[in-house]
């Protein structure tokens, strides 16, 4: 980048797989200008499984080994961001963003007032979901389905692998059998949106599955500071794990953007 060049805001966006790459669309598309970089923490697949303490510490272990450079961090999982973002506030001065499942635009939507909320056990159990429904969605039926299975269903379909279309309709059963009918449902799984295909297979059409990633890429460009680093280098994915989990998930990150795939945090001296 010559010294006269724009700055070129940094954003890292976190998530334990792949499903902060639905994150990364959106912002693609709300903020064509940003330099990204992408951490699929699979060594800790899947964050739903973690205790909050160890789950609060890692996440933290993670951001602190990125550069200054970074001008915004977005934590692209809603089980993530329901558990340590005041603690990534109070440790680091950039701002955050996190994953808020949309039950406000669901209950301004639903005609039936009845809500079904798709998403990780552990974000169904959440006080934070039992507050925005009391705020946002107070006179509708809550369906609540928090399934083990959907994100690595997810995963799997991302690699190739075909959707169970039985397990899943099995999964959501509780959704599609629902009295009154649901009309909208809440994606609170960032790994959801890559299985609406079979969803509204599934539903024929009936349920309007609602995104969280748009609201996240409007927060983001609400919260990116004035000044930039002057970002160099290509946006690229990085893992965990081994570095083949990103090989295998060629076509889809080339798709969002990342050409570039690299182990965290070992980047062979580059930063990320």
């Amino acid at each position: 980048m010559s010294p006269d060049a724009p700055p070129c805001h940094h954003v890292l966006v976190l998530d334990s797989g792949i499903g902060g790459l639905s994150v990364v669309r959106a912002m693609r598309a709300a903020a064509p200008g940003l330099r990204l970089s992408y951490l699929a923490d699979f060594a800790a697949f899947p964050y739903g499984a973690m205790a909050e303490d160890r789950l609060v510490a890692r996440v933290c272990a993670l951001i602190a080994a990125a550069p200054a450079a970074v001008d915004a961090v977005v934590v692209a999982c809603n089980t993530a961001s329901t558990v340590v973002l005041d603690a990534v506030r109070d440790r680091f001065a950039m701002p955050f963003v996190g994953v808020v499942p949309p039950v406000k635009p669901a209950g301004e939507r639903s005609r039936t007032r009845a809500i079904a909320v798709l998403a990780t056990e552990a974000t169904v159990r959440r006080r934070y979901l039992d507050r925005l429904v009391a705020d946002f969605a107070p006179d509708c039926r809550i369906v609540r389905v928090g399934s083990p299975e959907l994100a690595q269903m997810a995963e799997d379909k991302m690699r190739g692998k075909p959707v169970d279309s039985d397990r899943l309709r099995a999964i959501v059963a509780p959704i599609l059998s629902a009295e009154p009918p649901i009309d909208v449902g809440v994606l609170g799984c960032t790994h959801y949106p890559f299985l609406l295909p079979e969803l509204d297979a599934l539903s024929d059409g009936a349920i309007t599955w609602l995104d969280p990633a748009p609201a996240v890429a409007r927060r983001l460009r609400d919260v990116l500071p004035d000044g930039a680093a002057r970002a160099t280098g290509p946006d690229t994915a990085y893992t965990t794990g081994v570095l083949s989990d990103l090989d295998h998930l060629a076509p889809l990150l080339t798709e969002t953007g990342f050409t570039r795939h690299l182990t965290w945090p070992d980047s062979g001296g580059e930063g990320i």
